[in-house]
């Protein structure tokens, strides 16, 4: 069943930037769905229309068989089955981390309040931070409160907009593994947006890759690593490798084994240390540079070396 019916949406602002060209998507119900696309292709567009917090130029969304209506359509717009959780906390200062949680319950019995609170501050693994002000938190601590506001409502749907763009890599590692789990356990439908491949990788297996505002490829995180539809989808998951004298074909740095003799020969010209291989830049005969993964650390800068490749690895565009 889809929860959400986003069809045909249009966004373009007073610059003449196109956010959003007739984007359309259905989400089935407790889906974990995560969108991809570099800075400025109408993600966080997408997320506030969705929320009902920002007026598209055309197009409709459906909340089940709810049609949310823009801020020009709604008194007070926002929905409380639909939550939006920012890259920037936006937590209140002076208020602890119950206060900052409970907040949108103010109007909620207090019984009721009171148990929500509890509930999210052990879900959340905040109960011993409960008193502090956000101040006292790090990064990690401060976007779980956001996200513990956000659930407070019980929403069916959470939208996150870039929530672990600002945390450093061990925090959003961990938030992430720790977010997916919870999720997956409430069975909430989440929309999360991100630049971040790796974190959109760890966050769900359905991407959907956004460039320009049009979704240019939907699907299993590997069938579109295996089956790019063009360039930039292939290009998010890593260097690509021309073919000399083949115009359209490439293959991937990590489709590329290494031979001390027999193959196609090259040289290396400048290695870099990565967390899990040397990641070597060689060059051919033809005059192609290539990027290749040295997974042993056995070569070095200014040895010669063999390429064999699986042609079935290549890709096509």
């Amino acid at each position: 069943m889809n929860i959400l019916r986003i069809q045909n949406i249009s966004k373009t602002y007073s610059d003449r930037e196109k956010a959003l060209v007739g984007f359309s998507l259905n989400i089935q119900r407790g889906t974990v769905l995560s969108i991809v696309g570099e800075s400025g292709s109408g993600k966080s567009t997408l997320l506030r229309i969705v929320a009902g917090l920002e007026v598209q130029d055309h197009g409709t969304v459906h909340f089940g068989d709810l049609k949310i209506q823009n801020p020009e359509e709604k008194l007070v717009p926002g929905y409380d089955e639909i939550q939006l959780v920012h890259q920037e906390y936006r937590l209140y200062p002076n208020s602890t981390v119950e206060e900052n949680i409970s907040r949108p319950l103010l109007q909620y019995e207090k019984s009721y309040r009171k148990s929500r609170v509890e509930y999210l501050l052990d879900l959340l693994t905040l109960k011993t931070h409960r008193k502090k002000l956000p101040k006292q938190l790090s990064g990690g601590q401060q976007q779980k409160v956001a996200i513990g506001r956000a659930l407070s409502l019980e929403p069916e749907v959470l939208l996150l907009d870039e929530p672990f763009s600002s945390l450093d890599t061990i925090q959003r590692r961990e938030l992430i593994s720790e977010l997916k789990e919870l999720l997956e356990d409430l069975k909430i439908t989440v929309l999360f947006v991100t630049h971040d491949l790796d974190d959109a990788l760890q966050m769900s297996d359905e991407l959907c890759i956004l460039q320009k505002g049009k979704i240019i490829q939907m699907g299993k995180a590997e069938e579109i690593f295996r089956k790019p539809k063009s360039i930039y989808a292939a290009k998010l998951f890593s260097h690509l490798n021309k073919i000399p004298n083949e115009s359209h074909a490439y293959i991937r740095p990590s489709d590329i084994e290494l031979f001390r003799t027999k193959g196609i020969k090259a040289k290396i010209t400048d290695r870099q240390y990565l967390i899990h291989y040397n990641q070597l830049t060689v060059l051919l005969s033809s005059g192609e540079s290539w990027k290749v993964e040295d997974k042993k650390r056995a070569f070095e800068i200014g040895q010669h070396i063999f390429l064999k490749y699986d042609p079935s690895n290549l890709i096509y565009f």
